[in-house]
């Protein structure tokens, strides 16, 4: 299937799966966000989870841990599903094996968040374009600590 864009070229759904990851969709969801909720957020600083949520909270993210095995990371109550976060949630972001993303996803659009994004090595395209067709943007594949680095900060990672 494909589509027209707005200048009148078609466009493949890998095309338009593209531009929906575009640098311009990540920068916009990461400047009007300030709430994460990070999924599979361990209290142990050797997981990737711990360093990249505590990154983003050093660079003025409220981040909310989901995590049934914890019961606070940070200072912050953790929750053990998306849908137990009793606070409003801009972006659930997933450090979690693939098949457990329809449910996460599921919990995002119930809760409300504006954004869906996948760590590094999850992907999950049938999730993806549910959270789509709900409204949701969906990051897939990417360090949410390096998408941020590479627009926001000088100093280096």
């Amino acid at each position: 299937m494909v589509s027209m864009g707005l200048t009148g070229h078609t466009r493949t759904p890998s095309q338009r799966a593209r531009r929906r990851a575009s640098p311009d969709l990540i920068a916009q969801i990461l400047e009007r966000s300030r709430t994460l909720a990070v999924v599979g957020l361990s209290s142990k600083p050797a997981r990737p989870s711990h360093g990249v949520a505590a990154y983003m909270q050093a660079h003025g993210y409220r981040i909310i841990p989901v995590n049934p095995q914890e019961n606070s990371v940070f200072g912050e109550t953790a929750y053990p599903s998306v849908d137990a976060v009793s606070e409003p949630i801009d972006v659930v972001v997933i450090f979690r094996r693939p098949e457990y993303v329809p449910a996460i996803v599921e919990g995002a659009i119930r809760k409300g968040a504006r954004a869906v994004w996948m760590q590094e090595g999850v992907r999950h395209e049938a999730a993806a374009r549910r959270a789509r067709r709900a409204g949701l943007d969906v990051i897939e594949d990417r360090c949410i600590l390096k998408e941020y680095a590479k627009r926001f900060v000088t100093e280096g990672i």
